[in-house]
């Protein structure tokens, strides 16, 4: 029996279960309306096209793999944070198979900028997060950071490493912590 879904945040659970269960290639606009248990027209008023929902799930995906921890401590160590991020990539690969590579590869053309836009603003919030903890992990030696060599150089870095983790579905985080410890501690 289906649920009557009445709002934009269920729409997009449901997508994601229906997702879970079946795989990217079965969302349509039929099928998430199907499974939401309301009509096509009831989707369009939240989403003016399929391209509009996908956007969304994605960024609701990548909310749900990086939400922000029940132990806010995460945030004040370096190394503690790569951890949570690299175990939290891990979960989404096992619950979401083949999401960072099926989102980043779908949203390369010029037609998906709403998609591409959206996975920007989820990276460039991960990349902030990133250098919040950079700046205020009390560890990180005092000269680490340089004008020339400053935190947000080195959270690319660590991004940089991240997105290969992705790609390589390598989720262990020791080199990328050994890493961090010999270039900030």
């Amino acid at each position: 029996m289906n649920i009557v879904v009445t709002s934009k945040d269920e729409i997009l659970k449901t997508n994601r279960e229906l997702i879970q269960k079946q795989g990217w290639s079965a969302v349509s606009i039929r099928s998430v309306a199907a499974a939401c248990g309301v009509s096509v027209g009831s989707i369009y008023n939240y989403f003016k096209s399929k391209e509009a929902l996908m956007s969304a799930t994605v960024e609701s995906v990548w909310c749900e793999i990086f939400h922000e921890p029940e132990d806010g401590s995460v945030f004040e160590d370096t190394l503690a944070c790569i951890s949570w991020m690299y175990g939290r990539m891990e979960y989404g690969q096992r619950k979401y198979p083949g999401f960072f590579t099926l989102h980043s590869l779908g949203f390369l053309g010029n037609e998906k900028s709403e998609g591409r836009q959206r996975m920007q603003e989820t990276w460039k919030h991960i990349s902030d997060g990133l250098i919040f903890v950079l700046k205020r992990d009390s560890r990180v030696r005092p000269d680490a950071f340089t004008e020339q060599f400053p935190a947000e150089k080195f959270a690319d870095v660590l991004f940089s490493l991240m997105l290969s983790a992705l790609l390589r579905q390598d989720y262990d985080p020791r080199a990328v912590l050994e890493i961090t410890r010999r270039t900030l501690y």
